[in-house]
């Protein structure tokens, strides 16, 4: 979730074009109990820029040396707490690239699955540095990355919380290894394996495929849909299949452990290249999107020879040009097949997987689908405030390890999410509904106070509790839920009424703010399309203003019971 800066309202620059930048961020917000004033938390997990709040909990890793195929390295997992915990949980992961061997320091026995190999471990904290080694072997060449999360299982508050992560890629023999990964452009995961025909490189597309996000200005034609098969004919050739992602989802795991999830991606762009003889240059052949909710593809082309020399399918991190997930220069995530070779009819590739290390770019793609199409805007753009054919996109920056986030700004318009951050989808949806926000304001931001850092179920300020309030209400909204996920899959339920206890009560509390809106939206709006169009005509610094002063002038209910939604919340006006 997100805090707010802001020095003065002005003009959205980056997503009008007009006026001057306004300097906001707006980073993640974080659910939990403060920690008391004489015991400061000064640990952080992300950039010094990000404004990511500080936490009492952190965890680092290092390896001794970097291991190629057949070499064991030890692993050092250092906790640093600042503050008594009475069950702080580690988790450790290791890639399929690496296994454990030898001593655990106590750990549990790991389990493997197709992410790898996991283990965990319960402990009571004091302040002070605590320990633990590993020995690790490496058994594949590739990228890999190794993750530790420490948590205080009793609070679940990323202010008690710790995330690392150190990536790698192993080689094969002694001194190849070297730090970091790069994955923006690579192959399908090895679950697409060739088959007959097939080879296993794959040629590199032109670097030029496909426009930047920023520079793009969406119509009512880009906007995602199900994409039609083009119409067939004795000519035609068709390469269709299914393109899926494995993940592991904050939604449905805990602390220790978060689900497996095997899902089809929606509404990605991709593109059929080919090379009709052997010696020709590479051609883009079709272009197309993958199905709505089943990922299904089928691009067809009228080849100009009677045997296509080579044809593959490259998938980028971009819906229409609606919304994309980047690295951190900018660059769309690409997955490629592998290459069919002289092709005379039409072939399906069945199931093709994202490639492992984007696994998280995906998903966070994926993730934005399910907002764009319960969005609540009368227009073929993210909100009524915009028109067809100048709508602006949902840019989304994730990269393996990353320490940028989690956060919103309006200097770029952008999301910014931290390394694990995507495995939550509450936390993505977060973050998309501050972008939303502002597109619905067009140009306008208020003046928040107090929000730095704030506390979804702790009092901030009224400004805070609206901008915050309704970022948390468009993850309720669009997930049918109260329950606020982190990426180490720690969850709070927000769910309450007069009675709950654990959440301040009014309107300057953002969890009062977000399910009173929810509310609203479900048992007296009919939906959320009348609250948005509202918003993009007239702009609010509060949920009061939001309720008493504009809600009547639009013809929305602010009567008896709008009024008890609202004192069910423990608000009242």
């Amino acid at each position: 979730m997100s805090r707010i800066r802001v020095t003065r309202p002005a003009a959205l620059a980056t997503l009008a074009g007009l006026g001057a930048c306004l300097a906001v961020v707006v980073p993640s917000a974080f659910a939990g109990a403060t920690t008391p004033a004489d015991h400061p938390c000064t640990i952080r997990a992300t950039a010094k820029g990000s404004e990511a709040p500080l936490s009492c909990l952190g965890v680092t890793t290092s390896l001794d040396h970097l291991p190629a195929v057949g070499e064991q390295a030890t692993l050092t997992v250092n906790i640093a707490a600042q503050s008594d915990i009475r069950h702080a949980g580690l988790s450790v992961q290791l890639p399929p690239a690496l296994r454990m061997t030898g001593e655990r320091s106590g750990l549990a026995a790991p389990t493997t699955d197709t992410f790898g190999q996991r283990t965990s471990r319960t402990f009571a904290l004091t302040p002070g540095n605590r320990t633990i080694k590993l020995q690790v072997k490496a058994v594949a060449a590739g990228p890999a990355q190794i993750q530790a999360d420490v948590t205080d299982i009793d609070r679940p508050d990323p202010r008690r919380a710790g995330h690392d992560s150190l990536e790698l890629t192993v080689g094969t023999s002694k001194g190849s290894s070297r730090k970091g990964v790069s994955v923006t452009t690579a192959d399908a995961a090895p679950a697409h394996r060739p088959g007959a025909g097939a080879r296993k490189a794959r040629p590199v597309p032109p670097k030029a495929a496909a426009p930047a996000p920023a520079a793009a200005r969406a119509s009512a034609a880009s906007a995602p849909a199900a994409p039609r098969a083009a119409a067939t004919s004795n000519a035609q050739v068709c390469v269709s299949g299914t393109f899926r992602n494995r993940f592991q989802s904050a939604e449905g795991g805990s602390w220790n452990g978060k689900a497996n999830r095997d899902e089809p991606v929606s509404n990605a762009n991709l593109t059929l290249w080919g090379r009709p003889t052997a010696g020709s240059a590479t051609q883009k052949l079709a272009t197309g999107m993958t199905g709505n909710g089943d990922g299904k593809f089928n691009l067809c082309y009228t080849p100009t020879t009677s045997v296509t020399s080579q044809a593959w399918v490259e998938f980028q991190t971009q819906a229409g040009r609606m919304w994309s997930v980047v690295d951190g220069n900018g660059r769309f995530y690409s997955t490629a097949t592998y290459a069919l070779n002289n092709i005379s009819r039409s072939t399906s590739l069945g199931n093709v997987y994202a490639n492992d290390g984007q696994s998280r770019a995906w998903h966070a793609l994926d993730t934005l689908n399910k907002l764009w199409w319960n969005r609540g805007s009368t227009t073929n753009c993210w909100a009524s405030s915009q028109q067809d054919g100048r709508c602006t996109p949902i840019t989304v920056q994730w990269y393996p390890g990353s320490t940028d986030g989690t956060y919103w700004t309006t200097n770029d318009d952008k999301i910014h999410l931290a390394d694990n951050d995507p495995d939550a989808e509450h936390t993505t949806v977060h973050e998309a509904g501050h972008a939303l926000m502002g597109k619905l304001y067009r140009g306008w931001w208020p003046q928040v106070s107090n929000c730095s850092p704030h506390y979804v179920n702790r009092t901030s300020s009224t400004s805070c509790g609206w901008t915050e309030g309704f970022a948390n209400a468009v993850a309720f909204h669009t997930f049918n839920d109260t329950t606020y996920y982190w990426g180490n899959g720690s969850s709070m339920n927000l769910a309450n009424d007069r009675s709950t206890s654990g959440i301040d009560p009014g309107d300057a509390c953002e969890a009062r703010v977000a399910t009173a809106l929810v509310d609203l939206w479900s048992q007296v709006d009919g939906g959320w399309t009348k609250s948005n169009s509202m918003m993009s005509r007239t702009g609010q610094s509060s949920f009061r203003e939001y309720f008493v002063n504009d809600r009547p002038v639009y013809g929305l209910d602010s009567g008896s019971k709008a009024r008890n939604i609202l004192f069910n919340h423990t608000i009242q006006y």
